[in-house]
């Protein structure tokens, strides 16, 4: 008796393994379409787009887990449709796929709206089968979850490679391999042999697709944010870009950021200049660092194809430091494949590369600079974290400028060149930085440290106008005003601001305002100076403007390309809320039943509302202020949904322990949570800026420690919610599955209007006092009213 026992539990024991592998096989796969869809969005679309993916599958796995009641089944019929599901998924990938760059050409409320239902059908399914699976092995909620979370984990890892090697649309189809693989196991646990073929056999066929495509490019990005892409002669992805090289009609060579950003490749030979050459390297305003100091030690921060280290060694320099976020511009196309026609720029022994985002860099170095130098960097390309939020840039904001300050030589200066406007606002936000960041080192007379010059003023009225924007560390001298002024006459710039004679306009009125805050209250743009906080350089539209911009958007020329944050935004917050609508109806229309009315219940509802966007707003804040940390928003983007994914399953493994199904142990578990989120929104970055010295693995290391106290504790209110849930009125199930995903995709939105207005640590708090909530919400159920 005993032998046949043991048996059977081995039996029993290998039959959860195999269900917690194909759990996990689903969630890695659903969590690598999430992520590659993301770079998808930005480079077929715009940046903004990126966090439409989260949305998107949210929703579909919202939407999925309530439709997952209307086709349920029990025991070997549940798995083979399970497998059947997920066969239909990885199918359904590819088609999504190829829907999406066939729709790349149009923009509007409706064609989102179709972009976003057609795109959700992969999540759908892929929530139909977690929700079955979760809904069948109820008993063991807490374990399978965790093989949830687990397996997106994994998911998050592989996304990297999968990006590098296979590219965008490669990682998409990759994706559906997955799926298949888990249609294969789930056909085994249904004992049937044909279908693990079939399984087996669908994942090799899209194997070879990923194969195939990866050299015909069948299914690939050919038309992007409405005009075809054409005259690539090399293309590389990674997790925050698609880099092209592409012929310039000039003759010359551009390195194209998702399809919009360029940057020229230089191909001068510094040691055999032409007289060309040097006034190609002479005659612009980025050249105006090297007339006022030339032969400085100088850092360049993006220099992408090389024309500002090309300047700065024309100019004698003979120690340059550039510091290129993107290792793909920096190592691919710089320092290998293009090396030939760049000269070996980042080669030469004068020149250090360094491969890092650039406020990190100069964080953590020791060196001084005569010049720190950037020019027309912006992140109008997505970075991974840009899923989450809109256009973040650490380096332009006050605690940035500070840091620049201190790294420059007492005759040091910045030198940054932005897109010129009139009325200005980036260049003139720009003033907004130094002024409060020289005050902060103890310089009250911001007008005497800067120099402002424009370079093809007729073309401010479009496009096309640069303002260069000097800044020193201390007061200009004279011999540097008349330094700067012969060369804007030399070079035919126009004057903008010089401190001898304070022209009028915007920026002597800045510079000299006693009271800045009524300067930048009547100001027509907003160009308040921004903070790490809520470091939104490029976002310039004053809140009481919002409904103008966006009502008469389409009339605007240069403030489209620079703030189309806001309509775009508007229109994918309407597609969410249809969204949410679409998840909430399903219930009624589907399963045929309403919103419970018995007492307690609606309370308790409100629970799994306040888990979805806590968890999701706590996830946002955290990416986004780990980003400058470790050094690259890959990493953050990576670590930090790891580290949560990871932690929350260890919670939610040991969730049933923990709480013991009673109601006192679960609101301490809330109480804890929202304590610990607090905390971490407080101290993360008093934390990290003293610990930025350290190397990438320590810096890793203290990311993980610091996020999965919290991860730990969000991880366990879920499983235990639903197991409270499932005793007390097991009907009210499917409406926790619809709220909590309704929740999720309004979570998602929200995330972006709280970080843009109130900033990332109201974010964090906000998602911290949601937990709070929710533990009111299980205050409010009647005693009793759950089985214990």
């Amino acid at each position: 008796m005993s032998v046949v026992s043991s048996t059977y539990a081995a039996k029993r024991s290998a039959h959860w393994g195999v269900l917690y592998s194909a759990v996990a096989l689903t969630t890695m796969a659903t969590l690598v379409l999430e992520l590659s869809l993301t770079r998808i969005f930005s480079v077929v679309f715009y940046y903004h787009f990126a966090f439409l993916a989260i949305s998107i599958a949210l929703f579909g796995l919202g939407a999925g887990g309530v439709l997952s009641y209307y086709i349920a089944g029990e025991g070997k019929d549940l798995y083979r449709r399970l497998g059947l599901i997920s066969a239909a998924n990885a199918l359904a990938v590819v088609v999504s796929l190829a829907s999406i760059l066939s729709m790349a050409g149009s923009s509007g409320f409706w064609h989102f709206a179709v972009i976003y239902f057609v795109s959700s059908i992969p999540f759908v399914l892929s929530g139909i089968t977690v929700s079955l699976a979760i809904s069948a092995t109820i008993s063991r909620v807490d374990r399978v979850y965790f093989f949830d979370l687990l397996g997106a984990a994994g998911g998050c890892l592989l996304l990297i490679p999968f990006l590098n090697i296979l590219g965008g649309p490669g990682t998409v189809i990759a994706s559906a391999v997955l799926f298949a693989a888990a249609s294969a196991v789930w056909y085994g646990m249904a004992g049937s042999s044909q279908g693990r073929a079939a399984g087996v056999a669908l994942a090799l066929a899209l194997v070879l697709l990923v194969i195939f495509n990866k050299g015909s490019q069948i299914i690939d990005i050919h038309t992007a944010k409405g005009r075809e892409i054409g005259n690539e002669e090399f293309v590389k992805w990674n997790t925050f870009s698609r880099i092209a090289v592409t012929k310039n009609p000039d003759g010359g060579k551009l390195i194209a950021i998702d399809a919009d950003a360029t940057t020229g490749l230089s191909q001068f030979d510094i040691d055999n200049l032409t007289a060309g050459d040097r006034k190609a390297l002479e005659s612009d305003g980025p050249a105006f660092a090297y007339h006022m100091r030339p032969g400085a030690k100088s850092l360049i921060l993006g220099p992408g194809g090389g024309w500002d280290v090309a300047r700065a060694l024309a100019s004698g320099s003979k120690d340059v430091t550039g510091v290129e976020i993107n290792p793909i511009i920096a190592n691919t196309i710089m320092r290998e494949r293009y090396k030939g026609e760049n000269k070996g720029i980042y080669l030469r022994p004068e020149v250090r590369l360094v491969v890092e985002d650039g406020r990190s860099y100069v964080r953590r170095s020791a060196e001084q600079y005569q010049v720190i130098q950037a020019t027309l960097v912006d992140t109008w390309a997505s970075t991974a974290a840009g899923a989450f939020a809109l256009s973040e840039n650490n380096i332009y904001t006050v605690e940035a400028f500070e840091d620049y300050l201190r790294h420059l030589t007492p005759d040091g200066i910045l030198v940054w060149t932005r897109w010129g406007f009139d009325p200005p606002r980036e260049s003139l936000r720009l003033l907004s930085l130094a002024r409060v960041a020289l005050e902060k080192l103890g310089e009250k007379e911001s007008w005497r440290h800067a120099v402002v010059v424009r370079e093809k003023s007729n073309l401010i009225r479009g496009w096309g106008a640069t303002d260069t924007v000097v800044i020193s560390r201390k007061p200009l001298s004279d011999a540097d005003i008349q330094r700067a002024r012969q060369t804007a006459v030399k070079g035919g710039f126009e004057e903008v601001y010089f401190p001898d004679t304070k022209q009028p306009g915007a920026f002597t009125s800045l510079l000299t305002a006693a009271d800045p805050e009524s300067f930048y209250r009547a100001y027509p743009y907003n160009v308040r100076p921004v903070r790490d906080d809520k470091p939104f350089f490029f976002y310039t539209v004053q809140p009481g403007d919002v409904w103008t911009f966006v009502r008469d958007w389409t009339q605007l020329s240069a403030d489209y390309k620079i703030n189309m944050a806001v309509p775009t935004l508007f229109s994918l917050v309407g597609v969410s809320l249809l969204a949410v609508a679409v998840t909430l109806l399903l219930p009624p229309v589907l399963l045929r039943t309403r919103l419970p009315k018995e007492p307690g219940v609606p309370a308790f509802l409100a629970y799994f509302v306040c888990l979805g966007i806590g968890y999701i707003l706590v996830q946002v804040g955290l990416i986004q202020k780990l980003v400058l940390f470790l050094g690259h928003p890959a990493y953050a983007l990576t670590v930090v949904i790891f580290s949560m994914l990871v932690s929350s399953g260890t919670g939610s493994y040991f969730s049933r322990g923990i709480v013991r199904g009673r109601d006192s142990r679960l609101m301490a578990v809330l109480a804890a949570a929202a304590a610990v989120v607090a905390i971490s929104a407080v101290i993360t970055t008093p934390l990290t800026t003293k610990a930025v010295g350290l190397a990438l693995p320590l810096k890793v290391v203290t990311t993980i420690l610091l996020i999965a106290p919290a991860g730990f504790l969000m991880g366990i209110p879920f499983p235990s919610g639903l197991s409270r849930l499932e005793k007390w009125h097991s009907p009210s199930v499917r409406w926790a599955w619809s709220l909590n995903a309704a929740s999720s995709v309004l979570g998602s939105a929200a995330a972006i209007f709280l970080a843009l207005y109130l900033g990332l640590s109201n974010t964090l708090l906000i998602g911290a006092g949601l937990y709070l909530v929710a533990l009111l919400a299980v205050r409010l159920t009647p005693r009793g009213s759950a089985a214990a």
